[in-house]
């Protein structure tokens, strides 16, 4: 029995075949069913086109280069990286640059992830504490229509749920180039009446760079799942801790002048660290789930874009610092009744999160010695959310969803600078609506209309003073409304091929943040956007099956005429993969990853440049031992992870330069991998 608890809704799926994907039993000890989480149905489950679920052998098969990649199963998702191994991915999505988070929200295992008033940018969203194979599934949502999805969900949402036990232990050791080596433990045994699961994980990565990387990571989870007075109990317990050293992104007159080479540094001292603790609970009855969490967080930030720009004598470098607890919990009732003499299902829940953050900075730095406090704050906040939603089954094959979400913020600011200290509360009542109509068999249609919300930094809230300038700066608002619609249908034939394609438009108020990297508010216009999407599943055969998907988004400023690009919003996306299991034992799986050129300021006169990428991995097992190869950058091409444009000042220039700024991809790499069933 599987359960999605993160976005929200209590989903059953019972299967028949045992999920050993990563576990990797052989048939030598039963006869193995491989289970492919996009060919299970979603016609008469699903609210929307864009929705689904990813799981199963579709992880355990993927060769990738980092955790954060995960987020890639999302189709028409990107997830980048610019400063090093331990910082939160950079992650894009339907035109959105979601820098590391806002407006798109995630969960572990019922946990929220994103850090709002966060000290290097809004949503934080840092999933380098999830070990990838102890992933079960990923069900993922877009746009605003969900009544479950809340604060930074705008755009889509994702649920990471881990096995409750494991069919075998394992044992996996990995090694690679440049000094890449990762190890992962992880077992389950009976106690009691339920499982218990533990894991282990540590890895250490120098990286292609110039600057040896020095990346230290190391991963603890246990699980326990049991029956505990009636109810269907899990307790999770983690701990994540990482070091490292970064190579920004650097500017290209460096490298076209002969300064650096591509895969060069311009400041050794950036990087940082970072620490995460959580404890959660869970509890499901028949029509009641109950879940809490405690999460401990700690992050200090090195960075240093603009080099000596500002300050020619030390330069630029700063370090942003947060030191937070996060407390909440999440009471949900749902239960099948009559309404209008047909068959409904009724859900409504609450949700609490109170964020006590001790410490919240901006600092300049030389050499990772604070210099002086540009910011130095502590905030609490409290977000507090009501939803409720009549799903209406009208006929066998017509059903609708509407409802509604309340949520509110209240937060104190305790500021460095008193003059930028406050309090405040803010609301916002979001509506949605979705109908769902399976015309034919295996095809269904579907249309969405809602509303959502992605909060602010609640130091731009307070804020008066610009605490660089001293001038005075105008306030943001603290929850920012999005609206959107979308329609779309899908078309499953059993469990060997599903396709969905949905068309879209969202619209947000304003895309004013609190700008971490400034210590002040950068005020941006209302945007639209608009686009469609599509993805496809196929299983060939029992030992085959592709996948594929593709997007595209219009994305501009609403009220801002020839200068209406928004920044680094990506136009296209395109991700595929093919992946063939022969009964021998040996895996060969292809993936191609693709986002295209995006303008990189408002009047379109500069652009990045498009990426592609092919990563091939392959594993062989024999007895209890499984051995794996993977080839990423396959044909080792030289295109960049990451591209900005803006003004910075190198050594020995008398002023400071407009330029593109760039961190260019990890070259063609290999690693191995010989893993144990235990």
């Amino acid at each position: 029995m599987l359960r999605i608890f993160g976005l929200g809704v209590l989903v059953s799926l019972k299967l028949t075949a045992t999920a050993a994907a990563h576990s990797g039993d052989s048939t030598q000890d039963f006869d193995e069913i491989i289970i492919w989480g996009r060919g299970i149905e979603q016609i008469g489950q699903a609210t929307t086109a864009s929705e689904g679920l990813v799981g199963y052998a579709d992880l355990s098969k993927r060769p990738i280069l980092r955790g954060g990649e995960l987020l890639e199963v999302v189709p028409g998702m990107i997830a980048t990286q610019h400063s090093g191994s331990g910082k939160a991915n950079q992650y894009f999505l339907r035109g959105f640059n979601l820098d590391h988070g806002t407006d798109f929200a995630a969960d572990a295992d019922g946990v929220p992830v994103n850090l709002p008033t966060h000290g290097h940018g809004q949503g934080y969203l840092d999933l380098n504490f999830i070990i990838p194979e102890l992933v079960e599934y990923v069900a993922f949502r877009k746009g605003p229509y969900h009544m479950t999805s809340g604060d930074f969900s705008a755009a889509g949402s994702a649920s990471f749920i881990t096995y409750d036990s494991l069919t075998r232990g394992f044992a996996t050791a990995e090694i690679g180039e440049n000094g890449y080596y990762r190890g992962v433990l992880a077992n389950s045994h009976r106690l009691g009446q339920g499982d218990l699961l533990y894991a282990a994980e540590a890895q250490f990565y120098n990286g292609p760079w110039v600057l040896d990387e020095d990346l230290e990571k190391f991963n603890l989870l246990v699980k326990y799942t049991g029956d505990i007075a009636g109810a269907d109990a899990q307790f999770i317990a983690t701990a994540y801790r990482s070091t490292w050293t970064a190579t920004d992104q650097i500017p290209q007159r460096a490298v076209d002048d002969g300064l650096i080479p591509r895969r060069g540094f311009i400041d050794p001292d950036l990087g940082g660290e970072t620490t995460r603790f959580s404890l959660s609970a869970q509890f499901l009855w028949p029509h009641i789930e109950v879940r809490a969490y405690a999460v401990h967080y700690d992050l200090s930030l090195y960075s240093n874009f603009t080099y000596f720009l500002n300050d020619p004598v030390n330069g630029d470098e700063f370090e942003q610092a947060d030191r937070r607890w996060v407390l909440g919990g999440a009471v949900g009732y749902e239960d099948k009744v009559t309404l209008f003499s047909r068959p409904a299902t009724i859900s409504t829940g609450l949700t609490l999160r109170y964020d006590d953050i001790g410490a919240v900075g901006l600092y300049n730095t030389a050499a990772r010695t604070r210099l002086s406090a540009v910011r130095d704050d502590r905030v609490k906040q409290l977000q507090a959310g009501f939803y409720g939603s009549v799903e209406m089954h009208w006929t066998e094959r017509f059903r609708t969803r509407t409802g509604f979400r309340v949520d509110v913020l209240d937060y104190r600011v305790a500021a460095q600078l008193t003059d930028n200290s406050g309090s405040g509360t803010d609301a916002i009542v979001s509506p949605k609506a979705s109908l769902a109509w399976e015309a034919f068999d295996g095809i269904e249609f579907y249309a969405s209309y809602g509303q959502s919300f992605h909060s602010n930094d609640v130091r731009g809230a307070t804020i008066s003073i610009d605490p660089v300038s001293g001038e005075p700066v105008p306030a943001v608002d603290a929850l920012v409304k999005a609206e959107g619609a979308e329609v779309g249908v899908r078309f499953e034939l059993k469990e060997s091929l599903s396709v969905a394609v949905a068309g879209f438009w969202l619209d947000l108020d304003s895309e004013l943040v609190f700008v971490g990297d400034a210590g002040t508010t950068e005020p941006n216009d209302a945007t639209r956007r608009y686009g469609v999407e599509a993805s496809a599943f196929w299983q060939a055969a029992s030992w085959l099956v592709f996948d594929a998907s593709a997007a595209y988004t219009h994305a501009r400023f609403k009220d801002l005429p020839g200068e209406d690009r928004i920044p680094n919003a990506i136009g296209f996306v395109l991700g595929a993969g093919a992946t063939a299991s022969f009964q021998n034992g040996f895996t060969a799986s292809l993936r191609l990853r693709h986002f295209g050129d995006a303008p990189l300021i408002e009047d379109n006169s500069v652009r990045s440049s498009a990426t592609t990428l092919v990563n091939l991995g392959f594993t062989y097992d024999f007895g209890r031992v499984q051995a794996g190869l993977d080839l990423l950058n396959l044909f080792n091409v030289k295109d960049n992870d990451i591209t900005y444009f803006f003004a910075s000042r190198l050594a020995g220039e008398a002023t400071g330069t407009d330029d593109i700024h760039f961190h260019p991809v990890e070259p063609f790499t290999v690693r191995a991998r010989l893993s144990l069933r235990l």
